[in-house]
């Protein structure tokens, strides 16, 4: 895993919690869809499903920890707009709380090809990013709420770094794990990182059964029941474990 971001001057930032090894539990997060781990935090009773995010490219995915960045909109000039992107470890994914704002960017081609040439996995933004083109031409992963050409320079100032931030109604701490692909963003807790990879996992493996039993020649209303499909994503009754057995 990447070293933790260091210590920031800034007195309003906080520095990571955590600091175990994930490193592996985050490849395999990497190998899981978001369809996958949002039945999973279903099925726990975590909330992280982040609404209204998308990739600039259908292309793009990430799955990263979180470098936490929340903004707020200001009058004056002269504001930091963002000078924290040489922080952000290699592997990490850039997380911006605009408040969904779409009033301005946060994110254009210099934090990208920055970014892209440091090796951060990725950028989510709860508002606007800009200079789309320069993302995919780097194949660099943003995921945004919308894209618009006004600049935040004397609009918005970051107000806090490695902070709690909101994205899409799901609260995210620094270093929880942010997983993007073509159909949106989901935001795990660290704390519940193994479990809900385990349970993700176990998941996906009944819905391949399901998948290999219908190319079998078998129906899939048939497939469906003797796999428990339908209570897959369920916190109680018929669905899998964390081990991957059928529950009752």
């Amino acid at each position: 895993m990447a070293e933790r971001p260091p210590s920031l001057t800034d007195p309003k930032s906080s520095s990571v919690k955590g600091g175990e090894d994930v490193s592996g539990l985050v490849e395999r997060a990497s190998r899981l869809s978001t369809s996958g781990l949002s039945d999973a935090l279903d099925k726990l009773g975590i909330p992280g499903q982040i609404a209204g995010l998308r990739p600039i490219s259908p292309h793009h995915f990430f799955c990263g920890e979180a470098f936490t960045v929340r903004y707020r909109p200001v009058s004056s000039t002269g504001e930091n707009v963002g000078d924290y992107i040489d922080d952000v470890p290699t592997g990490w994914v850039v997380a911006i709380d605009n408040q969904g704002s779409p009033e301005c960017t946060v994110w254009g081609d210099i934090l990208t090809e920055t970014a892209s040439a440091r090796g951060i996995a990725g950028t989510v933004v709860d508002g606007t990013s800009r200079d789309s083109a320069a993302s995919v031409d780097a194949g660099y992963p943003i995921f945004s709420r919308s894209t618009w050409m006004r600049t935040g320079k004397d609009r918005v100032t970051v107000e806090g770094i490695n902070v709690p931030i909101v994205l899409g109604g799901v609260n995210v701490e620094p270093g929880d794990l942010l997983v993007g692909d073509l159909d949106g963003v989901v935001a795990i807790p660290r704390a519940s990182l193994a479990q809900v990879v385990e349970v993700a996992e176990a998941i996906e493996g009944v819905e391949e059964q399901i998948r290999a039993a219908v190319r079998a020649g078998q129906r899939l209303d048939h497939a469906r029941a003797t796999y428990g499909y339908h209570g897959l994503q369920r916190a109680s009754g018929r669905g899998v474990t964390a081990t991957g057995s059928q529950g009752s």
